[in-house]
């Protein structure tokens, strides 16, 4: 039976704690359900940073409503991953309520909704979220409370030994050896403050010069990102994959399609890592925002030879297209996400046009530019993508900014992926429902 609250119709939920393992029940709801119901595609849908789990919901019912107009014929059933993540609770959702995407009207204090989701995202760590939220609140002007709140930070989102989590925030392989822990953990706090602030400032232009605690609150919305980063890693390759294995078996003839959005995009994308040996029921994957880096699935980086995506050739996994939608409007990915996850770099001139460009071409994002480093790739905007039948496999670039284009900062248009027209494309992608699908 379809959640009340959901869409459409059959539906299951599919959580997963933060090391990758499924909710036993609602796993096996969805394998015994799946040939009960006479499912053809399964469209599995997973979010990116949400604040609880009404509002990871909420999306993915929003994103599937149009799915049974525009495939009438088709066999279709749907699941939603839920994971634990979180959202800052000042990043405005286009087109959701506020009691799901709350405006706070200043920054850099921690309001209590985003208080709440650091306590449930990162339990066990109270303590250290209140000093957090006291220095944000009493702004001291010495360098020194800045190390103290950067040091509390790091805190905050380190791993507590052992868990599977640290092999999965890797963006690259250098050698073989996972390149992690980008360099605002490591700089000096009022460096890394400074240009967070500045760039903030770009991003909402004021007549006041940047506050440096405007970039603490940055750097501790980056970090927050950089710890889901690494869990969505965990959960696709430890999780969904080992369940879209499982499915497999259990019904050979269902066809999956896995889209993500923001770190959901990441992790459908190391699902693919997680399939078992053979498996080949995945026959589409559709990246929305994506935030992780553009040379994931790049066999070798165009400045460095060594070095390859940590999904290098993963995308032949997938029996038909990996098709990543992009936005230029998306200010999240276009700004903050190369000038956070740079793992090392020259501080001079950072937030220059051209230190601007060189970051976003070697730390860019999926979500801001597409696929990059992958030979063959296709690149076509929304239009044509709707319009022509695509490629039945190797990687394509949508720009799909002519619909991904609200948003207030320091998001940009992030969040608004709630269009007919993103859900034609997961459709056309899988080739679900014939000529209604396009």
């Amino acid at each position: 039976m379809a959640d009340p609250a959901v869409s459409v119709s059959p539906y299951w939920e599919l959580t997963f704690d933060a090391d990758g393992d499924p909710h036993g029940r609602q796993r096996d709801r969805l394998l015994a359900g799946v040939p009960e119901r006479g499912v053809r595609d399964l469209v599995v849908f997973a979010h990116g940073w949400n604040s609880d789990r009404s509002a990871a919901t909420a999306l993915c019912s929003r994103f599937l409503a149009p799915f049974p107009e525009l495939a009438p014929r088709a066999r279709i059933g749907y699941v939603g991953v839920v994971w634990p993540s979180m959202r800052f609770a000042d990043e405005p959702i286009p087109d959701f309520p506020r009691s799901v995407a709350a405006e706070t009207p200043r920054r850099p204090a921690l309001d209590k909704d985003t208080r709440h989701a650091l306590l449930e995202t990162f339990p066990g760590r109270a303590t250290v979220i209140d000093q957090l939220a006291r220095l944000l609140d009493q702004q001291p002007r010495e360098d020194a409370e800045l190390d103290e709140f950067a040091r509390l930070v790091r805190l905050l989102v380190e791993l507590v030994p052992p868990g599977p989590q640290a092999l999965f925030a890797a963006d690259t392989l250098a050698e073989g050896v996972p390149q992690d822990e980008p360099a605002m953990f490591f700089a000096p706090a009022a460096s890394v403050c400074a240009q967070f602030a500045a760039a903030l400032a770009g991003s909402a232009p004021s007549l006041s010069l940047p506050d440096p605690w405007d970039g603490a609150h940055e750097l501790l919305r980056q970090a927050t990102y950089h710890a889901m980063k690494r869990r969505a890693g965990t959960v696709g390759e430890r999780g969904l994959g080992r369940v879209v294995g499982q499915l497999a078996r259990a019904v050979p003839g269902v066809r999956v399609h896995l889209v993500g959005h923001s770190f959901g995009a990441r992790l459908v994308s190391f699902a693919l890592r997680g399939l078992p040996e053979g498996v080949r029921t995945v026959k589409s994957v559709t990246l929305l925002q994506g935030a992780f880096s553009h040379y994931a699935f790049a066999a070798r980086l165009p400045h460095d030879a060594r070095a390859g995506g940590v999904l290098q050739g993963q995308h032949n996994r997938i029996d038909g297209p990996l098709v990543c939608c992009h936005s230029r409007h998306d200010s999240s990915l276009g700004t903050f996400y190369p000038l956070a996850s740079r793992m090392a770099g020259d501080d001079r001139g950072l937030l220059d046009l051209d230190a601007r460009r060189v970051l976003g071409e070697r730390w860019g994002a999926m979500g801001f530019g597409g696929v990059r480093g992958v030979p063959g790739t296709r690149a076509l905007t929304l239009a044509e993508a709707l319009r022509q039948r695509l490629p039945a496999g190797g990687c394509v670039n949508v720009d799909a900014a002519a619909v991904v284009r609200r948003g207030g900062p320091p998001s940009g248009a992030h969040s608004d992926i709630v269009h007919r027209e993103l859900a034609q494309v997961v459709l056309t992608a899988g080739r679900i429902g014939g000529p209604a699908a396009g």
